[in-house]
């Protein structure tokens, strides 16, 4: 059993760690059992001025300094986070559940992705545009669009903050962020590592409390100038059309549905290792988990059988004991949503192969779960399920196959299996995604593009193309007197 102690979470304003001004707090609880472990801040409007002051401060400094300096100093926050990368993910994993394993593996890419962005910082470039009038020099400027406000959801604490930091400080811009308040610990260390490292004051916020009324205002305040969000569809329609509301930018991470495409000449064992082993990662709780099975019905028993030998082998239990491989889900709320989605799914015909059911009374445990002969109207197929759930459902033809994977109005990520050139190829031109991995599990790394199309949102959080939102273009024409 690996231990350690769990910290209170305050908020960060002006690079000073402090209470709310009404001095409340919200419980913060362990899904492993169901018990408080510490508080987290609670922040008011008054807090919410001055964190907005201070990105403001923060953004003039920030931005002043030279590209390859701020890449120092993001380098060397991505050190702190490396050196502490056991004792953030023991905090990750009594706040969110995830073994400890995958916990130290977001640590750890999430100092990959810094250093990346810190390196991308240094490469953006305008231009010179010849001109018309040789008298004249026309140059293309970019320059950080400014302060930036930032919401992450629970289910990756660090992960999911690390990218719009990351980007939006190697662009030059200051950041504030709502991280979750199920989860606080682990990225108020994220958050941490920058201050150590050197970064000006109000250059990083870090802020909990009401998620409406903390959207709401930082949103539509004149301080804001990028909005970025990852979360649900709904709560993301919202969120975006309230920037467009007040002309800001937004970059919108929203939910998914993926399908999983394993044709008729599919090597079976790699599709279950790989797909199995997304599908059942942080118990399911993931915007790109596989959750829509579409498997051609000369292998669908086959691959079921794996499947669910797979599911089976799994070690249930607390993320900070040796030999866990699935933890509990984040929440109490998650456990009746599965349950749920798993009585609907046998009402409308499907069969529970295993799992199905919670683990035991104590904590958030759900077993892990495949169901086959799922029907098109159970919920399960028509909305992200967001728990350790596999849903599998012949197909006879790769087209028809397609057309199931394009019918929802999500399109986040997607995979597929095959050995066949011909059948890469139609997947690669037909699939409605932001992402695609073929015989491979996801492999978000940070120098890839990451994002969806459709109700799953836009813009990117990965490549070169996630600078691009935090940066704005200039155009300069200058004639010779």
């Amino acid at each position: 059993m690996v231990t350690t102690s769990y910290t209170d979470t305050r908020l960060l304003i002006d690079n000073v760690w402090s209470d709310a001004a009404n001095g409340k707090t919200l419980d913060v609880l362990n899904p492993a059992t169901g018990k408080v472990i510490g508080t987290v801040a609670h922040a008011g409007i008054a807090d919410l001025d001055r964190a907005l002051a201070a990105a403001q401060k923060g953004f003039d400094a920030w931005r002043k300094i030279p590209a390859h300096e701020r890449a120092s100093v993001m380098r060397k926050a991505a050190s702190i986070v490396r050196e502490r990368a056991d004792a953030i993910a023991r905090l990750m994993v009594m706040e969110q559940g995830k073994p400890f394993v995958e916990a130290r593996i977001e640590v750890l890419a999430a100092a990959d992705v810094i250093e990346w962005f810190a390196d991308e910082g240094r490469r953006v470039y305008g231009r010179v545009v010849p001109a018309r009038n040789l008298q004249a020099q026309q140059l293309v400027l970019k320059e950080p669009v400014g302060p930036v406000a930032a919401f992450t959801p629970w289910n990756f604490p660090v992960n999911q903050v690390v990218r719009k930091l990351s980007a939006a400080l190697a662009s030059g811009c200051s950041f504030l962020v709502k991280a979750p308040e199920e989860t606080p610990a682990s990225p108020a260390e994220l958050i941490k590592a920058f201050v150590e490292a050197g970064v000006p004051a109000g250059t990083v916020g870090l802020v909990f409390g009401n998620p409406a009324e903390i959207s709401n205002y930082l949103i539509s305040h004149p301080i804001i100038r990028k909005v970025t969000f990852t979360g649900s569809t709904p709560v993301g329609k919202q969120l975006a059309s309230l920037a467009g509301a007040h002309m800001k930018r937004a970059t919108m991470e929203l939910g998914g549905h993926a399908p999983v495409i394993v044709a008729e000449d599919a090597d079976i064992e790699l599709a279950v290792k790989a797909s199995g082993g997304a599908k059942f990662r942080n118990a399911g709780q993931v915007c790109i988990s596989p959750t829509r099975f579409l498997v051609h019905n000369s292998i669908r028993d086959a691959f079921s059988r794996a499947l669910v030998k797979h599911a089976q082998s799994l070690r249930v239990g607390d993320g900070l004991a040796e030999g866990t491989s699935m933890g509990p889900l984040a929440n109490a709320r998650r456990l009746t949503a599965m349950a749920a989605v798993v009585d609907n799914a046998v009402a409308t015909g499907a069969t529970i192969e295993t799992g199905g059911a919670r683990v035991g009374s104590e904590g958030n445990f759900f077993a892990p779960t495949v169901i086959t002969n799922v029907s098109l109207d159970a919920d399960v197929f028509n909305n992200e399920p967001f728990g350790p759930v596999a849903a599998v459902r012949g197909f006879d033809t790769l087209e028809d196959a397609i057309a199931e994977a394009n019918r929802l109005p999500y399109g986040l990520a997607g995979y597929a299996f095959t050995q066949s050139f011909r059948n890469v190829h139609l997947l690669s031109q037909r699939l409605e995604v932001g992402m695609l991995w073929i015989n491979q599990p996801a492999a978000p790394w940070p120098e890839m593009p990451f994002g969806g199309v459709k109700d799953s949102g836009y813009g990117s959080e990965g490549g070169t193309e996630a600078m691009e939102p935090y940066l704005v273009t200039k155009a300069v024409s200058v004639m010779a007197v």
